[in-house]
């Protein structure tokens, strides 16, 4: 694995229900890439190569705006390393929910 982004989508949305069902659908949409991800209460997190995970945070947005929202806004942050190395979601959280 060379890269993970963490991507938090925030769908404009009328009510937080709203905003919950537009954000599973965008969870529903990183569920079905086959990438290892871990949801967790702000943000999703993905491993895999790099230019993979750049098309799943472009096609996000998508999925939130086909799902009802007039805009959305989300931040992203992401870790490279061409060789290998970074850091899995395993081995940043595994110790915390034993």
């Amino acid at each position: 694995m060379e890269a993970y982004v963490a991507i938090q989508v925030l769908p404009h949305a009328d009510t937080g229900e709203e905003v919950v069902r537009i954000v599973d659908e965008v969870i529903d949409y990183i569920k079905s890439t086959g990438l290892k991800y871990y949801v967790g209460p702000c943000e999703t997190t993905i491993e895999g190569e790099y230019e993979k995970l750049m098309e799943i945070v472009k096609n996000c947005q998508y999925i939130a705006i086909k799902a009802g929202c007039p805009k959305v806004m989300s931040y992203v942050k992401i870790g490279y390393a061409p060789e290998g190395g970074v850091l899995t979601i395993d081995q940043k959280v595994t110790k915390h929910h034993q």
